[in-house]
């Protein structure tokens, strides 16, 4: 933690390589979060080394008002709004980024039938979530899919709590109705009940 804050002191003068180490801790999660958001590899890339420019010019005006890696993750979750407010057409879903976010056939040598319906399941959720408006998309993949807490969310998107609850659950209801849709290949009065989504 010491470290970190030399870093962080070290990369506030300009030195470039303290910012590198520091930011090493973050790539693979700013990366994840940009894919999440924009559901393309190439287009992650471009979001998250905007993000990362961001971060760097913006450095010497952190001021600790919240925690550094809330402040990151605030930059990198503003670079994907942006680019997706800028962007008209509904994006497409990769396969690539699907094999990224995780997702696997339980059996797939053995059962092409089995692989076929896992790839429509990967193919509808991604596609739920690329529906959904970015504000809300924003606030869901970064509670259900990142993992942060309501508290780390608000402060992440510099909104208040009670908005982003709000912003979850319409969110959470929107994706439940767009998966209705493809009901035969998902148990959807399961989806997103009391537990959190793990797969996502």
């Amino acid at each position: 933690m010491q470290q970190d804050a030399l870093l962080l002191r070290r990369a506030q003068n300009g030195e470039a390589e303290a910012f590198e180490e520091l930011m090493t801790a973050y790539e693979k999660r700013i990366y994840t979060l940009c894919l999440r958001m924009a559901g393309e590899k190439e287009d992650a890339l471009d979001c998250a080394q905007e993000a990362m420019v961001r971060i760097w010019r913006s450095l010497a005006s952190y001021r600790k008002q919240a925690s550094f890696s809330t402040w990151v993750y605030r930059i990198a979750t503003n670079t994907c709004l942006d680019f997706l407010r800028k962007r008209k057409v509904r994006p497409a879903v990769s396969l690539d980024a699907l094999t990224d976010e995780g997702f696997s056939a339980s059996d797939p040598s053995s059962d092409p039938v089995r692989l076929a319906e896992a790839s429509a399941r990967k193919s509808a959720l991604l596609n739920g979530i690329a529906s959904l408006q970015p504000d809300m998309r924003a606030a869901l993949v970064l509670r259900d899919v990142q993992g942060f807490s309501y508290e780390e969310v608000s402060a992440i998107l510099d909104t208040p709590l009670g908005t982003v609850k709000s912003r979850i659950n319409r969110a959470r209801e929107k994706l439940r109705s767009n998966l209705f849709q493809n009901a035969e290949l998902f148990d959807v009065v399961n989806v997103y009940g009391n537990e959190r989504r793990q797969d996502l």
